[in-house]
């Protein structure tokens, strides 16, 4: 037994006058509903109801605490419903965190249509290249371009881009374009910092993948910051896609070594394991896979 249960009822006797009538309209039996007020009267160390053969009567002690589980019961209603409501429809405040790059391009856009269609929500997008922890910093959702290696939580990929290598006119016609992934050694590369491996740049070569060190004057932790560089003739950059398709369409970025182009990079959705996964959060993951489906550029 418990208190609300209890309290349930207690409450229920008094409203129907009757220990048969309450038990019926509880799904209990009526020994049940007696010993459940009972128990309540033992718990409290009072009686609550005087009780003869023919009628039920409440006692003052009884009353003022009749009085008080109605407002305690309504309370626990109103919390039930709540949460049935923000069940029903994304509701509330959705914290998201995604790169600085991807954000800008893609996420705020699509931040916007899916707060026109559901105005009941708020989102609390920021935007890092630093690599969040989702549950200490409490994020509901966290997208992330990179391997997935936190087995705690759960991860749905929604969308793939690809990396290209890419380097202004200028600088190829300095400094040659390089044939093969080895020949970056011989060349200024533009490294990204925020990778584990920020050093080496993944190829591919006959099905599989290659990796090899390179070198240059900038390390950044922003993809535009690269692009930009590279833009002003200082190396070569590895790229995602998307934050280099405008300059490779009007030629200010030339693509290279692109017989040895990656098989693709996966977008991840990122959330914590929750056994009942709030309404907000599966909905708008939902909707980010259904927008982002296939590669994004």
């Amino acid at each position: 037994m418990d208190l609300l249960s209890g309290m349930t009822v207690f409450a229920r006797v008094v409203e129907e006058d009757s220990f048969v009538r309450a038990a019926a309209a509880l799904g209990l039996s009526r020994s049940a509903a007696s010993k459940q007020v009972a128990w309540l009267e033992d718990r409290l160390g009072a009686r609550l109801l005087n009780r003869t053969t023919r009628k039920i009567s409440l006692t003052e002690v009884g009353r003022a605490y009749y009085e008080r589980c109605l407002r305690i019961l309504e309370e626990v209603e109103n919390a039930s419903q709540a949460v049935a409501r923000l069940h029903d429809a994304p509701r509330g405040t959705l914290r998201v965190n995604a790169p600085m790059s991807f954000g800008q391009r893609h996420v705020g856009p699509a931040v916007a249509d899916f707060l026109a269609r559901w105005p009941e929500l708020a989102i609390d997008l920021t935007l890092t290249d630093r690599r969040v922890d989702v549950v200490d910093e409490g994020y509901d959702v966290v997208i992330r371009i990179l391997p997935m290696a936190d087995s705690s939580l759960i991860a749905r990929r929604i969308a793939t881009t690809h990396r290209v290598a890419c380097a202004s006119p200028a600088y190829l016609a300095r400094r040659g374009v390089p044939k093969t992934p080895e020949d970056l050694a011989g060349h200024a590369c533009l490294e990204y910092s925020n990778l584990p491996t920020a050093g080496e740049w993944p190829f591919r070569r006959d099905g599989a993948v290659q990796r090899v060190k390179v070198s240059g004057p900038l390390r950044a932790d922003n993809g535009d910051i690269l692009r930009c560089a590279a833009l002003a003739g200082l190396g070569v950059i590895l790229s995602p896609v998307f934050i280099v398709a405008d300059e490779l369409a009007d030629g200010r970025l030339v693509p290279v070594l692109e017989d040895h182009a990656d098989e693709g990079v996966p977008v991840w959705a990122v959330y914590p394991h929750n056994r009942h996964l709030s309404t907000k959060v599966r909905m708008f993951v939902d909707f980010l896979a259904e927008r982002f489906a296939g590669e994004v550029r």
